[in-house]
This record gives C-alpha cells, structure tokens and sequence, in this order.
C-alpha cells in the first residue's frame, strides 16, 4: 500500500538533541568487553539491534552497545575505545545509513561477521510526498526542501517500528549466528522461533486495534514511523523544522488546525529522546492533546514499557487512543 506522507514543513522540531556521549557499555547480564569472553561477542550499534541480538542469541552471546541509554543514536560519535572494542568482537549488529560514524568505523574493522540488519529486509524510500493542498507549485517547493535538506530521498532505515519487517532481520540474524557459532545453532533457532512468534502477535495486536479507527492520520516530530504507517493503513504526518527551541508562526499553527479538522487528528505526538516543548507550544494553540510515541531508538526511565515489545504495545495504546479506535 502506497500511504501518502505529509510535511507540514516551517514548523520547528527537530530529531536531536544535547546529550552526552559514552563509552562503550554492556547491556547483557554479562557486562565484559566485547572480545573478552568465553561466550560469543556480539557488539549493536544500537538498541533495537540490541535487542535482537540478546534475544535470538540468549546465554550464548555477550551483547555490548555502541549507543548507550538516552543517546540519540543519529548522531554518534564513537570513542577510540569503542572503535578498538568494535574489533576485537566476534560479529557486529548494525543498520546501514542509520549512524555514519558506525558505517564508518565497521568498514574499517577487522570483524569477521559483519551483519548489516538492512540487508536481511528490504528498506523503502518514504521521501515522496503525496500533497492533497497547494497543488504543483507547493509540490514543487517541498521538493526543493526535501533535496536541500538531504540531497536525494534516501531509503527509510527506521524499519524497526513494523514488527513484520523485524521479524524478517531477526530470522536473518539467527543464521548468520548459526553459520558463525554453529555450536549453538540449534539453540539460536530455538531463540528466533520464540522471537517470532512475539512479533508475529505484536502483528496481530496492531492490525486488530487500529482497524476500525475515527482517523488514520497521526502527527508526529520525527520522521520515523513510515513502515508502521504503511503497514497498518495509516498516514504519517511528520512535522519537521529548524531549531527546537523556536516557535511556529501564525500561519503554520492556523495550516496544522487546518490539517487536524480535515483529517480529524486530535493528537501531536513527541518521544522520549527528545524535548517536547515545541510538540506541547503546537499542540496548546491547536487546540489538540499531546503524547508519546516512542520511536525506540533507545530504552531509558522514561520508556514506557521495559524493552522492545513493551514499548510497542505503548505505542499501540497511544495510536488507538489518538485515532478514536473501535
């Protein structure tokens, strides 16, 4: 399904924020260095790759991350440490285009088991903007932003937040740990089976809760949830912009009333990673109610739900709330 993605472009938000960056931290029960164990060392780049990588991998592997807790994981700069670490790993969990500096740092590592999750799924390019006002000419203009913002349209990498495509990385990775520590094949098949079967009933939970919906548009800061909107049937409204700490003029505030009575959107959601102030300023002159929407690229206090299926099932509350579900 072709779902048409929205930008209400002028409106200042932005996916970054100031946080401090870490070193290299283990985020399994086993907290060694990637490299000094007897279990097979597996370093993520980050968390949802974390997460796959201790599930499908359980008491066999030493999971370490590159991003830690409360990191935006875009922008990360790797220590000299981390990069030394990075080596002496057994394999190494990424997602390709995410984080340059992990890109980067991987293509120039000695690792032997290289797994880029991109790879193991197909990515898509939610770049192309479906516009229902302005016609050629506002078409035209956003295609101008889109290039300078980032040149051409890249592949969407935010393929974590459909639980289909996951499910579909996941299955790659248990073979690519199979082939790499065929001493525990049997048991990382075992893993990934289990791993299924919850993904498969995040699926199901999903698709039953947003069926019947008063509205299929959600607003949101950042630009992350393209795969789960087309997969269930709805359309994201990314609100992009400048610079946190400005705020929207007249006539972007009156252009989002106008979009949240056209398309009965009730809801500008935030996430945890990044301020909410501008989120809450739109959503207070709009008249509209505000939440979170976790975009999961990482788990920290303020998470709502303890890891990646708890987050979603949040996620889904939230959205069946917004959108008036039946």
């Amino acid at each position: 399904m072709n779902v048409r993605r929205r930008r209400i472009s002028g409106i200042a938000v932005t996916a970054a924020t100031a946080l401090g960056l870490g070193t290299l931290s283990a985020c399994s029960s086993d907290s060694s260095a990637a490299g000094n164990t007897d279990k097979f060392d597996v370093v993520a780049s980050f968390y949802p790759m974390e997460y796959l990588a201790e599930q499908i991998g359980g008491d066999h592997v030493n999971v370490t991350t590159l991003t830690e807790p409360g990191q935006e994981p875009h922008d990360l700069e790797l220590s000299a440490k981390q990069t030394a670490q990075m080596g002496e790993a057994d394999a190494v969990l990424y997602l390709k285009s995410l984080q340059p500096a992990v890109d980067e740092a991987i293509a120039q590592s000695d690792v032997k088991t290289k797994i880029d999750a991109a790879s193991l799924t197909k990515l898509e390019d939610h770049g192309n903007v479906e516009h229902d006002h302005g016609g050629e000419e506002h078409a035209d203009e956003h295609a101008e932003e889109e290039h300078s913002e980032g040149g051409e349209h890249a592949l969407d990498p935010h393929v974590w937040l459909d639980p289909v495509k996951y499910a579909e990385i996941a299955q790659g990775l248990a073979e690519s740990f199979e082939k790499a520590d065929p001493d525990h094949a049997d048991d990382y098949r075992k893993n990934a089976e289990a791993l299924a079967k919850k993904l498969s009933g995040l699926d199901t939970a999903f698709k039953d809760g947003l069926a019947k919906t008063d509205s299929k548009v959600f607003f949101t800061n950042h630009a992350a949830f393209g795969y789960l909107a087309e997969r269930y049937g709805l359309t994201q409204e990314a609100i992009n912009g400048l610079d946190p700490e400005s705020e929207p003029s007249p006539a972007r505030i009156k252009e989002l009333q106008e979009e949240a009575k056209a398309d009965g959107v009730t809801t500008v959601f935030y996430e945890t990673l990044v301020s909410d102030k501008t989120a809450k300023t739109l959503a207070k002159d709009a008249g509209l109610k505000t939440d979170v929407l976790d975009p999961l690229e990482g788990i920290t206090d303020k998470s709502k739900g303890e890891d990646y299926v708890g987050v979603m099932e949040a996620n889904l509350k939230a959205l069946e709330t917004a959108l008036g579900a039946k």
